[in-house]
This record gives structure tokens, C-alpha cells and sequence, in this order.
């Protein structure tokens, strides 16, 4: 029997999703953001946290730019990321508005440096994470650059991936070094994870 190469069928499945995503009418997005928004606000992880760890999202991804306002109202720390140039690393910056960031890496929009204080401590912080997609166990399927399982090897809060539901799978190929998230949220339900 052939050996299937991980890398083409994630690279495949990667496309799939950037696709269904492209494809998603305005309307359609904004409605589902604002439901897994909902979501994520209900969440006792969420209102109990200090500190929102999250991604800055670009067009095609569940939407955080209206999270990140609401926790600032709520007044929390928030601290998103900056990958390092030439590593396979990133780094939390603490933000006080959206308009603390600037394009970055891969065109997203990152807070600079010399603006921002690095958050070193995650403790009492949660983590909203990214993906393509996920799969009903809980694992994500990322953009391929590794940055953010780098980080979760390391980060010993809760996580909380997001996503819409025409993104998930049953299952999605996986290694050694992926982990599942402690939740999931999409547009249609949450789910915990046993164990977690």
C-alpha cells in the first residue's frame, strides 16, 4: 500500500478551506463572526481570564477585531502577536487600540516593538487561536509556518480555537507535536475537550 504524504494532503485541505472562505458571501461571514463572537463572550474562560492572548484576523478568518475591542471595554489586557523575522517564533505585545497596529509578517497587522511592551508573564490569560480548519476532536489544521504550535508546546493556559462550521472536518491528519484545543467554537456550537 502507498504511503499518503501529510504535507499534500494538509496542503490540499489548506486550499479547501482558503477557497470556502473566499467564497463566503459578506453578509454570511459577518453573521457567523457575530455568533461565534457571542460565543467566545459567554465563555467562563473568557470572562474569567485577565489577559486575551489573540490573533489579529485578516479578511478570510473568523473575525477578532470586534473581540478585541470588547475585551479592552471589559478591561483586560490584551496582547496579540508579532512573529519574529527569519524564526519560526512569536512574541505577545500588549495593545490598548487597533490602532496600535501596523502591517507585519505575511501582511497582517502586527503591534510594533518599539510601541508596545512584550507581555512575559501568561498567567490568568487565555488564548484565542487561528486555524483553516479543525476537526471534531479538536485539532487544528494552521497555516503550515508553525508559529503558533511552538507556542501552545510551551503556553499552560486555556486555548480556544475558532472557526466557522463548513471548516470542520471529522478528522484532519495530524502528528505527534499537534495538540487539540481545550475548546472549540464556531458558528453552530461549542465544544469542550475530555481531559482538558
Amino acid at each position: 500500500m502507498a504511503r499518503v504524504d501529510i504535507r499534500e494532503v494538509k496542503k490540499k485541505l489548506r486550499a479547501e478551506f482558503k477557497d470556502l472562505r473566499r467564497k463566503m458571501p459578506f453578509e454570511e461571514k459577518n453573521r457567523k463572526d457575530m455568533a461565534i463572537l457571542d460565543r467566545v463572550l459567554k465563555l467562563p474562560e473568557y470572562r474569567n481570564a485577565k489577559i486575551l492572548l489573540t490573533y489579529v484576523s485578516t479578511d478570510i478568518e473568523v473575525d477578532t477585531k470586534a473581540l478585541i475591542e470588547q475585551a479592552l471595554l471589559d478591561g483586560k489586557t490584551v496582547a496579540v502577536p508579532r512573529c519574529t523575522p527569519g524564526k519560526i517564533d512569536m512574541k505577545f505585545y500588549i495593545i490598548r487600540s487597533l490602532s496600535d497596529l501596523e502591517p507585519g509578517a505575511f501582511g497582517v497587522l502586527e503591534p510594533p516593538p518599539e510601541r508596545c511592551q512584550e507581555l512575559k508573564a501568561f498567567e490568568g490569560s487565555v488564548c484565542i487561536l487561528p486555524g483553516l480548519g479543525f476537526d471534531i476532536q479538536g485539532y487544528r489544521l494552521g497555516y503550515g509556518k508553525g508559529y503558533y504550535d511552538r507556542f501552545l508546546s510551551k503556553y499552560e493556559g486555556k486555548n480556544i480555537g475558532v472557526c466557522y462550521n463548513i471548516c470542520l472536518k471529522s478528522l484532519l491528519p495530524h502528528g505527534r507535536y499537534d495538540k487539540m484545543v481545550d475548546i472549540l467554537v464556531t458558528d453552530k456550537f461549542v465544544k469542550r475537550f475530555h481531559g482538558k
